[in-house]
């Protein structure tokens, strides 16, 4: 008796486990050329059970070759056709359905699900289940207009776009026109999306697109015409937080421009060194020296270790004619750092008195 309990309570858990393991699959898969499909093939988790070996075949023209399997040592793709376009969800316990992308014609055929499973006790239990796919063509659907993310009333200078949309096998061609009241629609682009960077009243207007692919008789579909709408106030961009586009002279507080004024010229400054000649500094003026000369009885003598910066200028000193100088060293008390001039006569002139110098601003 007690025997007869135990097989009839193994013969229960062995039916339990097949249903628990039992495999769920569609009988027939259409998918679209060069589009995507999934091959449905799942099962229930049953404790005390752990999938060994999963593998997808494929039988076409009466031959069968092995795509896909996956076991204690990873994932395998055999089919060289299929590398690439086929994958099987990794951390989705129950979850053996197959991925295929990029479809081809050659892709026809019956694709069989089968997975190897083993109990605590070391025995296997095996499933399989099959299903048909067919690969089509699909002529193009009646395409779509999908505005940017202003919509179909922007703002003129305003980028903005308008997108045709349509379903079918690839590739898909795409036209866009504008509709002439009266007239022939005016041809604009064959890319699926219009553009434009900067929009201008003379945009607004009605506007459709044309999809079209190779399958079948290649029939056109046409989307239904939408209005864009410009209205007239350009778009402009703000000016940066803490910056002014004012670039001029400070302003007023009524906006008017500030009056210039010009600071104190600068004054002329004493060198320990007489081999450098200190920069002019940035003034609005350039500060016009007058160089006097005076003989040792009326002055008194500078420190010989001084050197006094002189800008020579164009100037009469008290002559009838204009000449040009050059700044030349000093030496010790003989000051020959004076502006000697090009004409000769001025040279004698200057060589033949002890000269004194001294720098006064005005």
């Amino acid at each position: 008796m007690g025997e007869v309990v135990w097989l009839a309570v193994f013969v229960v858990a062995f039916i339990s486990c097949n249903a628990l393991l039992d495999l769920s699959a569609v009988h027939q898969v259409e998918g679209e050329w060069m589009g995507s499909t999934t091959l449905p093939c799942t099962y229930m988790p049953s404790e005390g059970f752990t999938q060994q070996i999963l593998t997808w075949s494929m039988e076409r023209d009466h031959s069968t070759s092995t795509i896909f399997r996956r076991d204690e040592t990873g994932d395998h793709i055999l089919l060289a056709r299929f590398r690439d376009r086929v994958s099987v969800p990794k951390h989705s316990p129950g979850d053996a359905s197959l991925h295929i992308t990029n479809l081809e014609i050659p892709d026809s055929g019956h694709y069989t699900c089968q997975v190897i499973w083993r109990s605590e006790n070391n025995s296997l239990i095996t499933k399989d289940v099959t299903t048909t796919v067919k690969v089509v063509k699909v002529p193009a659907t009646k395409p779509t207009i999908r505005a940017g993310a202003l919509g179909l009333t922007v703002p003129a200078g305003a980028r903005t776009s308008l997108t045709c949309v349509a379903r079918g096998s690839p590739p898909i061609s795409y036209r866009w026109f504008r509709a002439v009241p009266g007239g022939t629609a005016l041809p604009l682009s064959s890319q699926a999306e219009l553009t434009w960077d900067s929009l201008r009243p003379s945009d607004a207007g009605t506007y459709y697109c044309e999809a079209e692919n190779r399958v079948g008789a290649g029939a056109v579909q046409r989307s239904d015409a939408v209005e864009l709408v410009v209205r007239g106030s350009p778009v402009t961009q703000p000016p940066t937080p803490g910056t002014s586009r004012h670039t001029g002279p400070p302003l007023t507080s009524e906006g008017s421009e500030a009056p210039r004024v010009l600071g104190d010229l600068p004054t002329a400054t004493l060198s320990a060194r007489n081999d450098v000649i200190p920069e002019r500094p940035p003034a609005a003026t350039e500060p016009i020296y007058e160089v006097a000369f005076h003989s040792t009885a009326d002055v008194t003598r500078l420190d010989t270790g001084a050197e006094v910066p002189v800008q020579c200028l164009n100037e009469k000193i008290n002559l009838a004619a204009e000449t040009s100088y050059e700044v030349v060293t000093t030496k010790d008390n003989n000051y020959d750092n004076v502006c000697k001039g090009k004409n000769p006569e001025y040279e004698t002139l200057l060589n033949s008195m002890e000269s004194e110098y001294e720098v006064q601003n005005f």
